[in-house]
């Protein structure tokens, strides 16, 4: 699933480290998991759509290596980045 210029802005000014940040894991990680959730909600209706779920598990699969590279640098920063996401139950 696509995601709108407003909205990628609106998390680049969310958690951004500085204005203007798009490269930060941070950011990153907050448009992976905003796609994520919109395409599990595509799954809610099209059960049997396996070509995004591969895509699906492609984005995952990103976002766990931006993850792991956030929590190798700054453990306070990844810490907090889930917190803020909600990502670990």
């Amino acid at each position: 699933m696509s995601i709108t210029n407003e909205k990628k802005q609106e998390l680049i000014k969310e958690y951004g480290l500085t204005p203007g940040d798009t490269g930060s894991p941070e950011v990153q990680i907050a448009i992976w998991t905003y796609r994520i959730n919109a395409l599990i909600e595509h799954f809610n209706t099209h059960q049997k759509d396996l070509h995004s779920r591969l895509g699906l598990m492609k984005m995952v699969s990103r976002r766990r290596h931006l993850l792991d590279h956030l929590k190798s640098k700054s453990e306070s920063r990844y810490q907090d980045l889930i917190k803020r996401l909600d990502l670990r139950k």
